[in-house]
């Protein structure tokens, strides 16, 4: 029997789709009609002969067999943007100074950039990673060109480029104690995530006690991995071995944004902030401000 071809227009409006959480939505992101997005779905279900989302009048969710589909469609997307952007993108060179908050670090940043890196060999990278405000104070000071952070509260500041939903996690075995305060591991006193945990808990009426301070976001996870404490992270960079806690409030999410003034420096800040905002991907995924 002859293996089909998959087509990569029908696998980039499926991936759309399952990451917008609908037909009309994704027909708005890719140009199209909401029947034309459907009959797109319903061709490529047609060619792995099996259904790919479950339909009600309501909502669409994907099948087990359209879960894995979309891991395997992403990864062959990724794979041709890189090879397209490759040969026909302009040639870019230069040097760019890139601070990432360490919220980005633990699942994301190193394949993102060894496949950024691959793309643009003649573009030197240099990258510092740290707390949000730190690196942002850098970039002001002009020790740094870019900067990817959260944008706090309120704030205006900054190209958004996803939203980070931000959760509790503990070590999958870990058990609140009876009795007595909850116990947090942290990064220090200015971090919007620690604010943001402190206050959700405090409106709520729950005891908590913050047991270990770290100023790396590794070492928070370490403390929490080990059983010895709760912290909170973001969704999308979750460590091993540790688990999202849903009995606790709420912690809504986070904005991460580009954040640099980019004036002289376009060819070279363009192309990965585009790359970033491709390789993500995902339903978390904002808009451009």
């Amino acid at each position: 029997m002859r293996v089909p071809d998959l087509d990569l227009d029908l696998l980039r409006c499926f991936v759309t789709v399952a990451e917008r959480g609908g037909f009309t939505a994704a027909g708005q992101a890719l140009g199209l009609t909401q029947s034309a997005v459907s009959l797109k779905i319903k061709r490529l279900e047609e060619v792995v002969r099996r259904r790919v989302f479950e339909r009600t009048s309501r909502a669409i969710a994907l099948t087990r067999d359209g879960e894995t589909l979309l891991a395997y469609a992403r990864r062959i997307l990724a794979l041709n943007d890189e090879a397209v952007r490759r040969m026909v993108a302009p040639p870019v060179a230069g040097r760019l100074r890139l601070g990432v908050a360490d919220h980005f670090v633990p699942r994301n940043l190193a394949p993102l950039l060894a496949r950024f890196a691959r793309t643009y060999p003649e573009l030197r990278l240099e990258v510092e990673v740290g707390r949000s405000h730190e690196l942002r104070a850098a970039q002001e000071a002009g020790a740094l060109d870019l900067v990817l952070g959260k944008r706090r509260d309120g704030e205006t500041a900054g190209r958004p480029i996803w939203t980070e939903v931000i959760v509790w996690v503990a070590a999958p075995d870990w058990v609140a104690p009876e009795g007595r305060p909850l116990p947090l591991a942290m990064l220090p006193p200015g971090c919007m995530f620690r604010d943001r945990a402190l206050a959700a808990l405090a409106r709520a009426g729950l005891g908590f006690e913050v047991v270990y301070t770290s100023a790396s976001l590794l070492g928070v996870a370490a403390a929490a991995q080990a059983g010895f404490a709760l912290t909170v992270l973001g969704r999308s960079g979750l460590p091993p071995r540790l688990v999202e806690v849903a009995s606790l409030p709420p912690l809504g999410t986070a904005e991460m944004c580009v954040f640099g003034d980019t004036a002289g420096r376009s060819q070279l800040v363009e192309p990965l902030v585009g790359f970033i905002r491709e390789s993500l991907g995902g339903a978390e995924l904002a808009a451009a401000a």
